[in-house]
């Protein structure tokens, strides 16, 4: 046996450890490292890859998901939909555990893996490795890491070379939309990621009856267009996962239309990812009323948009929510959509959004 080394610490950094102890292998960690230089006779593995060959040797099947947006509700969507059915199915990967971890349980099943641009960087997989994949969207986001949309976009297309099968933006699957009525899925913005689920669903041998039934019980996962408060007939709703521009505009057009008109409160900024923000105007000249900007880049989100929209500098998130409050009328949507990351000043997305409704629910501002 060999000797491995694991960069990073966290958790799927800790699961491939586990499992490469329990192969035999001695195990050593380089933890706080920026960026690693390998030499052409190093083999470097991410841990997906590491994970789901181990996987395919004990039985398991997997399912793949990846795209711009809208990943974890897909898989776990899947996920859940599987378990229903009778089946032992696991969210992992970039959503749930980490994929070596599942290599703990005894009894395969179905591994349902969300799969990033980062694991993709360092992924080589055979063909059919996947029973299926889909890609959901592709859009413009992690350009500071991958510095080009055209070589973001292509780590995303290696996924299809380790599928059976799949569908992308330009091979959409061809599910019946009724499927979806009614659902968190059932809009313009989300309907072709709840149609690759139901695609994915199929794959895994589930019928009409059982993917109905998963989409209307689905309930949309936290930080996702979620309703925190409705306050004196304003309704503050956190989208804090949308760290692009692109997911902010969808947000916005998600808020407008269930609104019913030009009456989004925007609260955006954080950490820019080098996208452009130009891409959000037409969302926010038809839906939007005002943006408050909080974050690093609050300046430069004011320069793009300031001449087709009402911007304020509002600079830390407690003073954004208290001038939407205080500007918002009866009918507003107050929407935390930042279209940035959170790490200036919050530890993830998830405590953004979190911050931003316990501001809202207990009015201290």
């Amino acid at each position: 046996m060999g000797k491995v080394l694991v960069l990073g610490k966290g958790v799927s950094g800790e699961a491939a450890a586990s499992l490469a102890a329990a192969e035999g292998h001695s195990v050593e960690f380089a933890d706080r490292v920026d960026f690693v230089v390998a030499s052409p006779g190093v083999r470097v593995m991410s841990e997906l890859e590491y994970g789901c060959r181990a996987l395919a040797a004990r039985g398991w099947k997997m399912l793949a998901v990846t795209g711009s947006k809208g990943k974890s509700s897909v898989v776990k969507i899947v996920a859940d939909a599987i378990s229903a059915s009778g089946v032992r199915a696991v969210a992992c990967g970039n959503y749930g555990r980490p994929v070596s971890d599942l290599c703990r349980v005894d009894v395969p099943g179905w591994a349902v893996v969300e799969v990033s641009s980062f694991m993709l960087e360092t992924t080589s997989l055979a063909p059919g490795t996947f029973e299926a994949a889909a890609i959901l969207n592709l859009q413009e986001d992690h350009l500071d890491r991958h510095l080009s949309v055209e070589l973001y976009h292509a780590l995303k297309r290696r996924l299809l070379t380790m599928a059976k099968t799949y569908v992308s933006p330009q091979e959409p699957s061809q599910e019946d939309e009724s499927l979806l009525r009614g659902s968190y899925f059932d809009n313009d913005i989300l309907r072709s990621n709840g149609l690759a689920a139901a695609f994915l669903m199929r794959v895994a041998g589930l019928g009409d009856e059982d993917i109905a039934r998963a989409f209307s019980s689905f309930e949309a996962l936290p930080h996702r267009m979620c309703t925190v408060a409705e306050i004196d007939g304003v309704r503050y709703v956190d989208d804090s996962k949308a760290t692009s521009v692109e997911a902010l505009a969808a947000g916005v057009i998600m808020a407008g239309s269930c609104a019913g008109g030009q009456k989004v409160r925007l609260i955006a900024g954080g950490k820019g990812k080098g996208d452009d923000p130009s891409v959000a105007i037409p969302a926010l000249t038809k839906w939007g009323k005002k943006v408050y900007l909080i974050g690093e880049n609050a300046g430069g989100l004011f320069a793009a948009w300031s001449n087709s929209i009402e911007c304020e500098i509002s600079s830390t998130m407690d003073k954004a929510v208290e001038a939407a409050t205080r500007d918002a009328e009866k009918g507003d949507v107050v929407l935390l959509s930042p279209g940035a990351a959170s790490f200036d000043q919050f530890k993830n997305f998830g405590e953004r959004g979190d911050f931003f409704a316990r501001i809202v629910k207990t009015r201290k501002i």
